[in-house]
């Protein structure tokens, strides 16, 4: 299956959302590790304009899968941070060159992620390392 990457535009994120609300939603319960929002808030996000939607499509233009990114600018980068990805089959070296093109395109010089041991080891072999563990305390 060849699948291609591409963003949804802002204004089209309701046409689209009843495509890939489920995957997103999956992606959510299998991180465990997102009590700070919830798909409600991921649509309004996506519907605002303020996260990116991007699917990954076949040649039949079925989604297989879809991805939110966040952006966070810092003085010497511009973070790209995968909020939430899910889907069958969708992580190939083609997907991720094209989501790497994309990211850049919209000026991203890095790409963030959160991710259990199992997303951590299938990302590496894009080259991802582990950078530091995350700490938190409810105020």
């Amino acid at each position: 299956m060849n699948l291609v990457t591409h963003p949804v535009d802002t204004h089209l994120v309701q046409q689209v959302w009843p495509h890939v609300v489920g995957y997103l939603e999956d992606a959510l319960a299998k991180s465990g590790s997102v009590p700070d929002y919830n798909i409600h808030h991921v649509q309004m996000f996506l519907t605002s304009g303020q996260w990116l939607l991007l699917v990954a499509v076949d040649e039949q233009r079925q989604i297989h899968g879809a991805a939110t990114v966040s952006f966070i600018n810092y003085p010497l980068s511009r973070v790209a941070f995968v909020t939430a990805i899910g889907g069958k089959l969708i992580s190939s070296d083609e997907t991720f060159e094209q989501l790497k093109t994309i990211l850049k395109q919209r000026g991203a010089t890095k790409i963030h992620g959160f991710g259990r041991d199992a997303i951590v080891r299938l990302w590496k072999r894009y080259g991802f390392e582990p950078k530091t563990t995350l700490v938190e305390v409810p105020l």
